[in-house]
């Protein structure tokens, strides 16, 4: 499976309002993020029109053209655009850029409509930049009232009416909130001090004391901001150029334009580029391209229907989609590398079983990399299964091979036996002896021939047994032959017909010996991955837990040293919870694993009988490696 990255020349429309009115996602930005099997860093802009959102994204994208800037007071983005291209610090990551429609246009007039914008810019992201212009005061904070209003277009849990929503739930999930502060013109000074742009951001979202109705309107967005994007920076912009030319700014090089504001876009890329983080889904999921074009789609449907989107029920749907795909691609892969690289018949069982285990502990690592969220692990037995039968399918291609090869060899070396049988020229004087030697020397010539396989002597057996009753015949006639003579060589031919058969058995018991073992291999291969898949996943949701944890406990200790005791009071009980469910998730894990042991352990052994009896013992040897 391809890792490189997408890198796309333009941007496309990956969001846009169809003639019915309604949103709809673009089919080709689905097709282009389908490609992508790389996680992705995902950064959207968003913010009123006309505010230079544009020239931000085009300065990550490494170009001065691409997303549309416009020079008019009319917005030019419509929808949410997109961008991929190479992340420029992370290897075997994609950078995906989203540009959205400017909120607010007097021209549109749509507020429901910017506020599922803003809203898919938030689930879409692992960074939101929010650009305004001029300062960080009480009315630009009203005009981000699309925060106010996410817990009425983003649910969390689909068993709760939306009024119930916590949200503090949010901050599991939400990106990492950047404001990026346009044509800023002030000190960075609070009281007479100077301070940073991450510092006038904190003191422009403090909270003001009291419970009036006009101190509740105050307070609100700074909550939900404070609560919903516990990772905050900011950055603040000179004005780039003089107003004549800000008209030309996709043809102005970084030397036409103010030096301050060129490093602080430098600094504004460097930060993103170094600090951004990968794009997970709730549980600490990471997500592809390919799972962003179908998170993308999954919510713009739920839109589109009506209803409100739901993070449980995107991961729900999202890991049906792409375990079934990952199914399907890692069988494919199996099939197709064993179709290509195995020669039938293959000289033994051990070189088939070779090229087995190196194809399945490829396709089991494919699947272990694309799948999430495998309840029961339900799609990782039916890939043992499935492969399992494709490789005993391929067993029996490469008997039925060597049965025929070794078929065609005997017709070839035994032609002249059986010309001299259809003569009777063996029925003479002296005959047997005649058959006897050419009997010997012609198996000796089919034994030394190459490419026969793995029923070399099983064919060989059958073809000799008809041949056991011929040779008593011509014995039989041998006049030359004393009785004593007869016995000797009545004898010799049980005696020889017994070692064949010797030989034909050790040679089945071998070949059923090496697949019982590539069936212990196959569970062994399995269990392995997945635990150290499972662990994987312990750590990301332990990082998940621990974000949220650090951020509640930062919000406070900043209510407490704002003054806001009981605020900070009525945190006590999220903490806790976080808390507990954090040594919840360490605690369980081992019974969890040795739960998921036992029965991948009892279900696999209904299809791969060489590992009862033994899969237990072979958990507990994985399990100790983990634990």
């Amino acid at each position: 499976m391809a890792s490189n990255t997408l890198s796309m020349s333009a941007p496309v429309c990956l969001v846009e309002n169809g003639e019915d009115g309604k949103l709809h996602v673009n089919r080709q930005s689905l097709e282009l993020l389908g490609k992508i099997e790389q996680q992705v860093v995902v950064v959207s802009v968003v913010g009123l029109y006309r505010t230079g959102k544009s020239y931000l994204m085009n300065k990550l994208a490494g170009t001065k053209k691409g997303f549309s800037l416009g020079s008019t007071i009319q917005s030019h983005t419509k929808g949410i655009w997109m961008w991929c291209v190479p992340h420029p610090n992370k290897p075997d990551h994609t950078l995906v850029l989203l540009d959205t429609e400017g909120l607010g246009d007097v021209e549109k007039g749509d507020e429901k409509n910017d506020n599922w914008i803003f809203s898919l810019a938030v689930l879409l992201s692992s960074t939101l930049v929010y650009n305004s212009t001029g300062t960080i005061n009480n009315n630009a904070l009203q005009q981000l009232h699309y925060v106010t209003e996410l817990t009425e277009h983003i649910r969390v849990k689909s068993h709760t009416r939306n009024e119930e929503d916590n949200s503090a739930e949010f901050a599991r999930f939400f990106p990492s909130f950047v404001w990026t502060v346009r044509d800023f013109t002030l000190e960075l000074a609070i009281d007479g001090k100077v301070v940073t742009a991450d510092q006038y951001l904190d003191n422009a979202l403090k909270l003001r004391p009291g419970t009036d109705k006009k101190s509740q309107e105050y307070n609100l967005p700074r909550e939900c901001i404070r609560n919903y994007f516990p990772s905050r920076k900011c950055f603040v912009f000179t004005r780039p150029t003089t107003p004549e030319k800000m008209r030309l700014m996709e043809e102005l090089s970084d030397t036409d334009l103010d030096p301050c504001f060129v490093q602080q876009a430098k600094d504004f890329c460097h930060y993103v580029f170094t600090s951004a983080q990968t794009k997970t889904m709730k549980g600490g999921y990471t997500v592809t391209g390919r799972l962003l074009g179908s998170l993308a789609e999954t919510y713009v449907e739920a839109i589109r229907s009506g209803q409100i989107p739901c993070l449980d029920n995107a991961v729900l749907a999202l890991a049906e989609i792409q375990n079934t795909t990952a199914l399907k691609q890692a069988v494919s892969y199996y099939v197709n590398e064993m179709n290509e690289w195995v020669a039938y018949p293959t000289e033994t069982q051990e070189e088939l079983s070779q090229l087995h285990g190196q194809f399945e502990k490829k396709a089991v690592k494919m699947f272990i990399n694309h799948s999430f969220k495998d309840e029961d692990q339900k799609y990782q037995i039916e890939l043992m299964k499935s492969l399992q039968n494709e490789y005993e399918s391929l067993c029996m291609k490469n008997e039925e091979a060597s049965r025929k090869a070794c078929s065609d060899i005997i017709d070839e070396v035994f032609q002249i036996v059986e010309e001299n049988l259809s003569a009777g020229s063996y029925m003479v004087a002296g005959g047997y002896k005649k058959f006897k030697t050419d009997m010997d020397v012609y198996i000796s010539i089919y034994m030394a021939m190459p490419n026969k396989g793995i029923k070399a002597e099983e064919v060989l057996k059958e073809y000799l047994a008809p041949k056991e009753s011929i040779g008593r015949a011509i014995l039989a006639a041998d006049k030359s032959l004393s009785e004593a003579e007869r016995r000797i060589e009545e004898e010799w031919a049980r005696s020889a017909a017994a070692e064949r058969d010797r030989r034909a058995e050790e040679e089945k018991k071998w070949v059923l010996q090496r697949q019982i073992q590539d069936q212990e291999r196959t569970y062994r291969e399995n269990m392995e991955q997945l635990l150290a898949k499972m662990e994987q996943d312990r750590k990301n949701l332990l990082k998940e837990q621990d974000k949220v944890l650090e951020a509640k406990l930062k919000e406070q200790r900043d209510l407490l040293e704002q003054g806001f005791r009981d605020r900070a009071d009525r945190m006590n009980a999220d903490i806790t919870s976080l808390k507990r469910e954090k040594e919840e998730t360490k605690s369980k894990s081992q019974s969890i694993v040795s739960t998921v042991v036992e029965t991948v352990g009892n279900v696999a052994s209904l299809f791969l009988p060489g590992i009862v009896g033994k899969a237990v013992g072979i958990g507990s040897r994985l399990l100790s490696r983990f634990f």
